[in-house]
């Protein structure tokens, strides 16, 4: 077995990203369809390791700074948000929050349906809903562990993380091709407006930007204040009745130190800075998150949840592109937000975040897609989701023997 350490996984980690990029760049296929950069060479190397593993030859991260790099990302998108923009993105916040409920419910609806008649167990078919789609790994190892205990759901834990996985793995790869179905019906924002707006930093990553050794300081001591202060909010939230996820608190950390500091006129955030660290965060945690797939645990399921999850990922390509699409507006951002919803719909926000650039690179910036998808996806998916989930389980047939 190989054991990288941290540095080993840091090298690794920025050699996915260059080896995405160069096949992002020379690959037509992988360009027609928008896959994020961070996929493609992820996905490579995942496929790499499985090869390897056939071989009996175990190659092995270190994992430790995934989470850093996934909280530091989310208090980048917090320090990007002002309440200015918040305000104004109200409205369509609140529709996608409708669009995205709706998903939850036929989700859950699907896997129910399928594992019945299946013959399967209806939990397996909640576990293969949006509790691990919608939800993700955290999510699934959560309600992997509640099914076992308390409904005795045999191997429940293992089905969530291989059913996580697979929804990972397809939200990163379903999320361009179905933006490029749809962005021939819709005019670009070069071609809708005279002067196209100026891009935010989350829309064109690859954007250069005037950055000063002191002013990367300032941004780095203010993603490190959110990360210390997110994380100890956490901590006193834990085991009450506004428990959140640690990100949240990050981000909404974020948030109070931008408007907070800004309002005082004390200081205002750089925004340009703040966007080169976060997505420098956000591709170095999708590479490691993407290339340290277990792609063997797909093998452990069988040919019954197969179906059930290939399923799932029909039904959010369609739903994508015939509801998300159509009630966001049918017009560019309502395409941009449509891939966005295919990447935390099976897998996770920074999925969704990672589609949307992949998108906007190519055709165009789309603000509105950027501040929706990531309040939508960090404040108020969890706490829809944990809320239809009961709801299902309060049905008659979910009751505990």
């Amino acid at each position: 077995m190989i054991q990288l350490d941290f540095y080993g996984t840091l090298v690794a980690a920025s050699l996915v990203l260059l080896l995405g990029r160069g096949l992002v760049a020379r690959v037509g296929f992988l360009r027609t369809y928008n896959i994020p950069e961070p996929v493609a060479g992820g996905l490579v190397v995942a496929l790499v390791l499985l090869a390897l593993r056939g071989l009996d030859i175990q190659v092995r991260f270190d994992t430790s700074l995934q989470t850093p790099l996934m909280l530091a990302f989310f208090a980048t998108i917090g320090l990007s948000a002002d309440f200015a923009s918040l305000k104004k993105g109200g409205r369509v916040v609140g529709i996608f929050l409708l669009a995205v409920t709706g998903l939850l419910i036929v989700q859950n609806a699907m896997g129910i349906g399928l594992a019945t008649t299946l013959g399967l167990d209806p939990l397996m078919g909640l576990l293969t809903g949006s509790i691990t789609l919608a939800g993700g790994h955290g999510t699934g190892a959560a309600w992997g562990a509640t099914f076992s205990e308390k409904y005795g759901l045999a191997s429940a834990s293992e089905l969530a993380m291989a059913s996580a996985t697979f929804g990972l793995v397809l939200g990163g790869l379903i999320g361009g091709p179905v933006a490029r179905l749809i962005i021939n019906r819709v005019q670009i924002p070069g071609l809708e407006q005279e002067k196209p707006r100026l891009p935010k930093g989350f829309e064109q990553p690859n954007k250069e930007r005037s950055i000063t050794p002191f002013s990367f300081i300032e941004t780095l001591a203010l993603i490190s204040v959110s990360l210390l202060a997110g994380t100890l909010l956490n901590s006193l939230l834990h085991e009450t009745a506004f428990e959140l996820p640690t990100f949240v608190c990050v981000l909404f950390v974020g948030v109070l130190l931008r408007n907070g500091l800004s309002a005082l006129g004390l200081y205002q955030v750089f925004e340009r800075e703040v966007s080169v660290l976060g997505n420098v965060s956000l591709s170095l945690f999708l590479a490691i998150a993407l290339m340290s797939l277990k792609l063997w645990d797909l093998a452990a399921l069988a040919l019954p949840f197969f179906i059930i999850l290939a399923a799932q990922t029909l039904v959010m390509a369609l739903f994508a592109v015939f509801v998300t699409f159509r009630v966001m507006g049918s017009n560019y951002d309502a395409a941009v937000l449509a891939a966005g919803h295919c990447g935390f719909g099976l897998g996770a926000t920074p999925t969704a975040i990672a589609n949307m650039q992949a998108v906007t690179q190519r055709y165009g910036p789309s603000q509105i897609a950027f501040l929706v998808v990531p309040m939508v996806g960090a404040f108020f998916i969890d706490i829809i989701n944990v809320i239809v989930i009961k709801m299902y389980l309060a049905l008659p047939f979910f009751a505990i023997a």
